[in-house]
C-alpha cells in the first residue's frame, strides 16, 4: 500500500485530536496499555539527560516519563494544539511544543530518549519521521515507538464491507512497510515486533462511541461525510454480530512495538 497517498490529512488528524482532548483519558484504556508495554522494553540502561515525547496527546507518558527519568530534562509535542491545552497544566515536561514528527524544531544530537507511542501512525512520511530521529539524537540514543499497522479493526471493516464499498475503517501501514523503512533509516533495529491487542465492546454504538473520544474515527480520504442512516447502521450491526464472542464484540488492533538506536 502507498501509506504515503492514503493516510489523512494533517490538519485533518490535528483538529480530530483537538476536539477529543477532554474525552480522550476516559477511553483510552489500549493507549495506555500499549504505552505501558512500549516503556517495558526501553533499555534498563538508559539514562537520558533529555527526553521527547513524540504525540503526547494529554501527557500521560511524559509524566510517566518524568517520573521514570527524574533527573532529565523532558519535552512534548504533538500536533494537535487542544491536546497541548489540556496536557500543560497536568505537568510532566518541562516544554510542552506544537509540531511534527517529520520535522521536530529541536537541534541536532539534542536527545538521548525519543518516545512514541500510537501518534506515528497518522504520519504520512515514515522516512522523514526516523531521519528526524537520528538527526535529534545523540550517539547512543534511542528512538522508541509504538503504532498501528494494517488489519487493526478488521472485523470492523469487514462488517462495512458487507453493507458498502466506501472508506468507514483507517487504514495504515503494513508490518513489512515498518520492518524495510526501520532498517533504511541507518538506525540499529533492536527490537521490532507485532502482536495483537483484542478489545470487547457490548454493541457496535459502545466502540463507535469510544473511536469518536480518542478522535480516532475515520479520518481516511474517500470516506463518507453525510450522516449514516439508520437502515445502514442496522445492516452494520447485524453484519458484526458474526464476530460476537462470550466476551462481547472484538475489536482488534494490531500494534507493533520498536526499539532503534543511534550508533
Amino acid at each position: 500500500m502507498n501509506a504515503q497517498h492514503t493516510l489523512p490529512d494533517k490538519g485533518l488528524v490535528a483538529a480530530s485530536f483537538s476536539r477529543a482532548a477532554s474525552s480522550y483519558d476516559a477511553v483510552a484504556g489500549l493507549q495506555r496499555q500499549v504505552g505501558r508495554q512500549l516503556l517495558d522494553v526501553l533499555p534498563a540502561s538508559l539514562a537520558p539527560e533529555r527526553w521527547l515525547d513524540v504525540g503526547c496527546g494529554t501527557g500521560h507518558f511524559a509524566r510517566q516519563l518524568a517520573a521514570r527519568y527524574s533527573q532529565a530534562d523532558g519535552l512534548a509535542l504533538d500536533i494537535a494544539e487542544g491536546m497541548l491545552r489540556h496536557a500543560r497544566p497536568l505537568g510532566g515536561a518541562r516544554h510542552f511544543l506544537a509540531g511534527d514528527a517529520e520535522a521536530l524544531p529541536l537541534r541536532d544530537a539534542s536527545c538521548e530518549l525519543i518516545f512514541s507511542s500510537l501518534a506515528l501512525q497518522w504520519c504520512a512520511d515514515l522516512s522523514a519521521v526516523l531521519g528526524e530521529a537520528r538527526r535529534v539524537l545523540r550517539p547512543g540514543g534511542v528512538l522508541a515507538f509504538s503504532s498501528l499497522v494494517e488489519g487493526t479493526l478488521g472485523e470492523l471493516r469487514e462488517s462495512w464491507r458487507q453493507v458498502d464499498e466506501r472508506v468507514h475503517v483507517n487504514r495504515f501501514r503494513h508490518f513489512a512497510d515498518y520492518q524495510v523503512l526501520c532498517a533504511a533509516s541507518g538506525l540499529r533495529v533492536v527490537h521490532l515486533e507485532q502482536r495483537p491487542l483484542v478489545l470487547h465492546f457490548a454493541d457496535l454504538f459502545a466502540l463507535t462511541h469510544e473511536l469518536k473520544a480518542l478522535g480516532a474515527q475515520n479520518l481516511n480520504q474517500g470516506r463518507s461525510t453525510g450522516l449514516t442512516g439508520r437502515a445502514r447502521l442496522r445492516a452494520l450491526a447485524e453484519a458484526y454480530e458474526r464476530f460476537r464472542q462470550p466476551q462481547g464484540l472484538p475489536a482488534t488492533y494490531q500494534v507493533i512495538h520498536a526499539v532503534l538506536e543511534k550508533c
